[in-house]
């Protein structure tokens, strides 16, 4: 059981939120490329997609990763806005108005 979670782990990428921070920010890129040694990365870290936080060997492959379905599904899902507490809790009704409280208000006039 502990090679099937040493291979999950292996090839984790970063999450979407920390790949969205670093589209907004080239700043939050950089601190991120610079934390790992150039010379342990392939090619030397100079074929990077930044939507899915991997390296590679060369342009070719970068460039059919690209055309891929798993990069093409990653830069999707970046697309779409991410779900926030108030979107879930509208989900379930809460925080949500329904008229109750302006039903409210007028029973209480009529007392």
């Amino acid at each position: 059981m502990g090679s099937i979670r040493r291979i999950k782990t292996k090839r984790r990428t970063r999450d979407l939120d920390q790949v969205k921070a670093d589209l907004k920010s080239p700043k939050h890129l950089s601190q991120h490329q610079n934390a790992k040694a150039s010379e342990d990365l392939p090619a030397l870290g100079a074929f990077y997609c930044i939507e899915c936080a991997k390296y590679f060997s060369d342009s070719h492959n970068l460039n059919e990763h690209r055309r891929g379905k798993i990069h093409k599904r990653r830069v999707r899902m970046l697309k779409e806005e991410a779900h926030t507490q108030q979107l879930a809790e509208a989900a379930v009704g809460l925080g949500v108005d329904n008229g109750r409280a302006h039903r409210n208000t007028e029973a209480m006039e009529d007392v």
